[in-house]
């Protein structure tokens, strides 16, 4: 059984490997291609190496979406193959019974659920924000944060915070800072603005501060305005906040997409969307072991049933399927206000019942 088990998982990992570089290479020629035309750009500080560095950072983040549907692929293009010159059928004559090639292949999707959750987790996040960093440093711009900014919010005591951040700097830090500040019946209190700052633990060193403050006296209110080249801010919005409220939220990590609603829950604000999006980071490494489980069924395929190329073509669109049905999903969990654990994970029930029955039925006929 393990030389059985070797035999398969060597053949797998080769074909995943291999249809993975091929979608990453297009993948790359297409986004080379998409921002060639800014190399030379701000004074020609923004050169080809920079366009090439920007291209590969942003590779992380295409396997991280494309690691399940080439698995499939992989998968399916091995297990077609197998059936198709009758190693498949050698190999259940030896002994594979139709729950050992399940529970090799369930071994195996589980190899590939780490890796996609280490590359989501840890290396596509920094790699997508040092792309973007980069690509700011060189061409002389801030990240712009749509129209409006970001808007986040924090309960202080008796005062209810608002900040708004315009736009990131080259090198990640806020700038065109806007601070609003109630008390407990909701009365304006207090503006301040700054032109970038620095976060230091759990507080803001504001620049080039200018604050205006209602402050009330014998039953009149008058407003006072002081300015001042530095300010400390007490806050426990931490960088990693600002980046969730800017960048995707699937883009983040588990970890800072966690504490991140968190801090909506204790500040009272909605966090449908995110906790989707929270979910949806939990179940989608576990679509690889989705994807080996839908391609088992290939392997008890007579070879008359088709040719090896419409069973990968078959893969693709049960992939693309996939990724679509997934989408979907999110969007009309947020909008009918679903569970969110219920919205990330419908996709993957559904399709580990399609392919559990698929690989039943082929085994029960045969």
């Amino acid at each position: 059984m393990t030389t059985l088990r070797k035999l398969i998982h060597h053949e797998i990992w080769v074909s995943v490997a291999f249809v993975t570089l091929c979608f990453l290479a297009l993948f790359f020629f297409f986004d080379f291609i998409d921002e060639l035309p800014n190399a030379g750009a701000n004074n020609n500080l923004y050169q080809l190496k920079h366009v090439f560095a920007f291209v590969l950072l942003s590779v992380p983040s295409h396997l991280y979406e494309l690691l399940p549907i080439t698995v499939l692929i992989g998968t399916i293009f091995v297990m077609s193959r197998l059936a198709q010159s009758s190693e498949f059928t050698i190999l259940r004559t030896s002994g594979l019974t139709p729950l050992m090639a399940l529970r090799s292949l369930m071994g195996l999707g589980l190899a590939f659920v780490l890796m996609t959750f280490a590359v989501g987790d840890y290396l596509a996040p920094v790699s997508d924000r040092y792309a973007q960093l980069l690509k700011a440093k060189y061409l002389g711009t801030q990240l712009k944060i749509g129209h409006t900014g970001a808007w986040l919010r924090e309960n202080k005591d008796d005062q209810k915070v608002f900040l708004n951040i315009n736009r990131l700097s080259s090198d990640g830090s806020p700038e065109g800072i806007r601070i609003f500040e109630f008390n407990a019946d909701g009365q304006w209190t207090s503006l301040s603005k700054a032109s970038d700052a620095q976060i230091e633990g759990n507080a803001w060193q504001l620049r080039q501060v200018e604050r205006n403050e209602l402050q009330t006296k014998d039953g009149a209110a008058n407003l006072q305005i002081t300015r001042a080249d530095t300010l400390r801010w007490p806050s426990d919005i931490s960088s990693e906040m600002i980046a969730v409220a800017i960048l995707k939220p699937g883009r983040m990590s588990t970890i800072d997409l966690f504490q991140y609603i968190r801090h909506l829950s204790a500040n009272g604000q909605t966090t449908q969307r995110f906790e989707i999006e929270f979910w949806k980071k939990v179940f989608y490494p576990l679509s690889c072991l989705v994807m080996v489980v839908l391609a088992l069924p290939f392997a008890y395929l007579h070879s008359r049933s088709g040719n090896i190329a419409s069973h990968v073509f078959g893969g693709v669109l049960a992939g693309i399927s996939f990724f679509l049905l997934n989408n979907v999903f999110s969007y009309l969990g947020n909008i009918n206000n679903w569970l969110p654990w219920f919205a990330a994970a419908a996709p993957g029930i559904l399709y580990s019942l399609a392919s559990l029955a698929a690989f039943g039925w082929l085994v029960v006929r045969q």
